[in-house]
């Protein structure tokens, strides 16, 4: 086993975890690539938590449990920990953190543009041709576009010249945000985890299985471990048996409780379905009875107002990108900017004590990723050139600077808020910066080119964010400490996890719909965010966004107000049970496939810690565990037959 680093005590990365990481890095962007965009069942990298990443770490732990029963040595657990983050990170960035909503990006507008006439004179005259693989002074359905959605013909092949330049260009804009990321995450980390100790739910079970076959350690498991192993195990064994053979019974894990409850005022209830997510009740049973109460209060809240609303014969008017109540969407808008206000207050003295590293010559750099000063010189650098780069794109500079700030500053400080704190597995706001701006006047005053623009970045990086590598940086750094590796070694493991990821699932997400038809694969992928927000940009340029309804500012002044109410009343007692990121959650999608398993897994310890004290929350722990890889463990499972044979697998919550 290597030695620590004299400079703070702590393991450096092993040539064998390089190895084995970049590895695992190639058979995660391989597997999440296919198996998203052609099995499209089962999505082993669209959460925080990718479950490809867990089940390779599950694979190396067994080896490794395996190894030293022989007495040969297994990975150490610094050593799993980068071969986790890299195949983390590779997950995120090749599902939907990054490379699928960037690669449809560069031909859907040319395609949709077939069906739909008005978009060649709405869009394409604003479109620099550098930032799309087809010639926007063109028609419509030009042969890089239409060979991408349609397939290629025989004896074609795949068309890479048209791709190199934007896809350049808008590698140089990702990797400015992931530098900011990055750079976000290191000013982040003391305060909250040395600071406010968030405990960091989603690396719990990786610290586990990185451990299991270290040197005096208790291995894998545990009765209890397993026996929570075994329920999800057996739930997705049965569900995905019956796909094969209808004559095997299935397990009821999804019920749409809006097919249930019919008729007035029922019917005035957006999305309201119980789905079982065994993963999610393991990590939300670890997290504090009060944070996990407000997640399914809120949303309870939110679903009794469109009962009210029922009630009383009112339609209510959605949010025009999400399936959330415009008076909810604008409630979670204000409750976002004061949560981002909150974190950033809370953080101040910290922040300062940052600021001043910038002077020459100054001390204080501290023992993290980045010096301080590189830091925040860089978060401030990147910013700059990601606005100037969508400015170039076609943002007016004031409205580049507002939608990147608020996506940056508020949308994901709040975001990693709500795993670092809430372990939410996945993370996706119910509003837009637009939605914003709307609140000061017509959108459509703003003209074309700004609107085509902020389209374009609304489906690269705000909408549907369900993998925030942000999150993944924290989570990293957050692991690193628990195994002892060291933190500066962590920009080494993230640039050549991301490099690596970027040309791997670049080149294979590019190749695959050429060659199969993105019209066959995930629709979501190919024909979601991508052309849903062009249709939005062409709805505020015909003037049909035109108002809002009275009650947008008061609800988003009212989210505002509420919240910070909320952080007072928690500053000046312990026991006030509400917590503010349920109420800037409760909108979100997230919260629509995870309010269940938050009302079961609250209802679940509090009986625990009722009737069984510390002891039996000791024991109930290590079930949840279990519960957790188990699920994760069943998805990776069933995508190997549905990506070898073409079988089809069970439906996953999450997916």
């Amino acid at each position: 086993m290597p030695k620590p680093t004299a400079a703070d005590n702590r393991f450096g990365v092993t040539r064998r975890a390089w190895a084995i990481g970049l590895a695992c890095v190639v058979v995660t962007c391989l597997t999440v690539s296919y198996s998203e965009l052609v099995v499209q069942r089962v999505h082993v990298g669209a959460m925080q938590l990718p479950p490809i990443a867990v089940g390779l770490l599950f694979g190396l732990a067994c080896v490794g449990a395996g190894m030293r029963r022989l007495g040969r040595p297994a990975l150490a657990p610094h050593e799993m920990a980068v071969v986790y983050i890299m195949s983390a990170l590779a997950a995120m960035f090749s599902s939907r953190g990054v490379v699928q909503r960037v690669i449809p990006l560069l031909v859907s507008t040319n395609f949709k543009a077939g069906e739909d006439g008005g978009w060649r004179e709405a869009f394409f005259a604003h479109i620099p041709r550098w930032a799309v693989a087809w010639d926007p002074a063109g028609p419509a359905r030009q042969a890089v576009a239409a060979g991408f959605y349609n397939g290629l013909k025989p004896g074609e092949g795949v068309p890479w010249g048209p791709w190199t330049v934007p896809l350049l260009t808008w590698g140089l804009f990702v990797a400015c945000v992931c530098f900011a990321f990055l750079c976000l995450a290191v000013l982040l980390r003391k305060p909250w985890a040395d600071h406010e100790r968030l405990s960091f739910p989603l690396v719990q079970l990786p610290i586990e299985l990185a451990q299991a076959a270290a040197p005096g350690s208790a291995g894998l498991g545990g009765a209890p471990l397993w026996a929570g192993f075994a329920v999800p195990a057996a739930v997705y064994t049965l569900k995905g048996l019956h796909r094969l053979i209808p004559d095997v019974p299935d397990v009821v894990t999804h019920l749409n409780l809006q097919t249930v409850l019919t008729g007035p005022p029922w019917d005035a209830l957006h999305f309201t379905h119980i789905l079982v997510s065994f993963a999610a009740m393991g990590f939300l049973f670890m997290l504090p009875t009060d944070l996990v109460f407000s997640l399914w209060f809120f949303f309870s809240l939110a679903r009794g107002l469109d009962v009210a609303a029922g009630l009383r014969g009112v339609k209510v008017d959605d949010m025009p990108m999400f399936g959330t109540p415009m008076a909810v969407g604008y409630q979670n808008m204000g409750a976002y900017l004061a949560v981002a206000g909150w974190v950033l207050w809370a953080a101040r003295e910290h922040l300062r004590r940052v600021a001043a590293c910038l002077r020459p010559g100054a001390g204080g750099q501290g023992a993290e990723a980045l010096p301080y000063r590189t830091a925040l010189i860089g978060l401030i650098g990147s910013t700059a050139v990601a606005v100037a780069w969508l400015a170039l794109l076609g943002l007016e500079v004031w409205l580049a600077a507002a939608a990147f700030g608020l996506f940056l500053f508020v949308a994901a400080v709040v975001m990693a808020r709500s795993t670092a704190e809430a372990g939410m597995l996945m993370t996706e706001t119910s509003f837009l910066p637009m939605d914003l701006f709307r609140l000061m006047g017509n959108p459509q005053n703003l003209g074309a080119a700004n609107l085509t623009a902020m389209a374009q970045f609304d489906t690269a990086w705000c909408r549907d964010q369900r993998g925030l590598v942000l999150c993944t940086f924290l989570d990293g750094m957050a692991l690193a400490d628990k195994v002892r590796l060291s933190r500066r070694s962590l920009v080494a493991v993230f640039a050549v996890a991301l490099g690596a990821a970027a040309v791997v699932s670049t080149v294979v997400q590019v190749w695959l719909p050429y060659h199969i038809g993105a019209l066959r694969m995930y629709d979501y992928a190919y024909m979601g965010p991508n052309i849903w927000t062009f249709e939005e940009a062409k709805r505020m340029l015909a003037g049909e966004r035109e108002t809002l309804p009275w009650h947008a500012l008061p609800n988003a002044l009212a989210g505002l107000a509420l919240t910070v109410a909320m952080i007072a009343a928690r500053a000046r007692t312990l026991a006030f049970p509400l917590h503010p990121l349920g109420y800037a959650l409760c909108g979100s999608w997230t919260m629509m496939v995870l309010w269940f398993p938050c009302l079961a897994a609250w209802l679940a310890k509090v009986i625990v810690l009722r009737w069984g004290g510390v002891g039996a929350y000791r024991v109930a722990r290590r079930v949840a565990l279990g519960m957790v890889l188990g699920e994760c463990s069943m998805a990776v499972l069933w995508s190997v037959p549905g990506m070898i044979w073409n079988l089809p697998a069970p439906s996953f919550p999450w997916a």
